[in-house]
């Protein structure tokens, strides 16, 4: 399988729009009740706060963190926080709804080297330990989320493992996986993959580490094991 072909396939493979980093992503989510910014400056502010609102939250959870405390560490005034965001609910619903699209734009480039469907999986574990290294908040954001946030909460584990599933029904298809019989087949797969990902990322980015490429290797050779013809 060349890489082209297994990227083709590969629904996040769309690179990040250039001159952009993929932490750029959460700042280019709307503000709250889509107060988007209308220029260049307005974006920049947002993602001050933005970034600011994930470390207040990653730090003091949600219920300890405040707008005084993010607007401090954004270094903007309130008044500005208010420009964009009404309460810190609503600016907490934005990193949620914003970090799978965040963690989409940081995965997509290793994609692109894909030479087939399992080899994907590996290269977006790599990424994705990558991305929790530098970014070890999301995970008490999204726990918090379950309450702060079910909607958002349930939606980021369903968009994931939806991409996951795709690359998944791409590479049966092409002849990489073997069909399962079961008509929930590769959507059980997905999430038993995903699940897998959130845990060794806990396991490994943030109570302590190991190479990305390591982790990755090892339950790339799981997938092959169980999932290879």
């Amino acid at each position: 399988m060349t890489k082209s072909k297994a990227a083709q396939t590969a629904p996040e493979s769309r690179r990040a729009p250039r001159g952009k980093s993929p932490s750029a992503s959460i700042g280019e989510a709307s503000a709250g009740n889509g107060k988007v910014p209308r220029t260049a400056r307005g974006e920049r502010t947002l993602k001050k706060i933005l970034d600011a609102a994930l470390k207040e939250f990653g730090e003091r959870g949600f219920a300890e963190s405040s707008i005084v405390g993010i607007t401090r560490r954004a270094r903007v005034a309130l008044g500005t926080f208010y420009t964009y965001f009404d309460s810190k609910e609503e600016v907490f619903r934005t990193l949620v709804r914003g970090l799978s699209e965040e963690i989409r734009i940081c995965v997509a480039p290793a994609l692109e080297q894909a030479t087939d469907g399992l080899d994907a999986e590996r290269r977006a574990l790599v990424a994705f330990l990558k991305f929790v290294e530098s970014h070890k908040q999301v995970y008490r954001l999204i726990d918090e989320a379950e309450t702060v946030d079910p909607e958002g909460f349930r939606r980021h584990y369903e968009v994931t493992a939806a991409r996951i599933e795709a690359r998944l029904a791409a590479a049966t298809e092409r002849g990489e996986l073997r069909t399962d019989q079961s008509p929930i087949g590769n959507e059980a797969i997905a999430w038993a993959v995903m699940g897998a990902n959130v845990f060794l990322g806990l396991r490994f980015g943030v109570w302590g580490r190991a190479e990305p490429e390591e982790v990755a290797a090892v339950m790339n050779r799981l997938l092959r094991q169980g999932l290879a013809r």
